[in-house]
């Protein structure tokens, strides 16, 4: 039990450390990803990964079907239209994003307020946070793309 104790508290040190190694990378590709509220240097550096270079994805939408956010049609013969989000993409990117919502869902207020809009307008909340996810995976395609590679 202590062997493994120490292996742990080791192992905690070794990914402090590689965290506060990572942030001035994360900086000098993005620094407007990490004034972003909810995103830390770990998601950060995952969405950076996933995104790779300008150009990668063509617009918007590639970048959220990369993702897995982009939204899918799903009913199942009624009049109303409903939908899911894809299950393809990058599994990494699209865990980024919902932590990142979820983080933001929960201190964010005005994330808070588009949620309790998107109920209000008759959708459940894991629709609003369906739709949370494409509007944001739009938000960073754009934020990425408006930044400069200096790295």
């Amino acid at each position: 039990m202590r062997s493994t104790a120490n292996r742990v508290r080791h192992l905690t040190d070794e990914c402090r450390e590689l965290e506060l190694a990572m942030i001035p990378l994360v900086r000098a590709m993005a620094p407007a990803l990490l004034d972003e509220p909810g995103i830390g240097v770990l998601m950060a550096a995952q969405i950076l990964v996933s995104w790779s270079h300008p150009g990668r994805c063509r617009d918007e939408a590639a970048f959220a079907r990369l993702g897995g956010v982009a939204p899918l049609e799903a009913t199942s013969g009624q009049t109303q239209t409903r939908h899911r989000l894809s299950r393809g993409g990058d599994r990494q990117l699209n865990r980024a994003l919902h932590t990142v919502i979820l983080a933001r869902a929960k201190h964010h207020q005005p994330t808070k307020e588009y949620i309790a809009r998107r109920i209000t307008e008759g959708k459940t909340k894991r629709e609003a946070m369906r739709c949370l996810k494409r509007y944001y995976a739009r938000h960073l395609f754009r934020l990425l793309e408006a930044t400069p590679m200096t790295a």
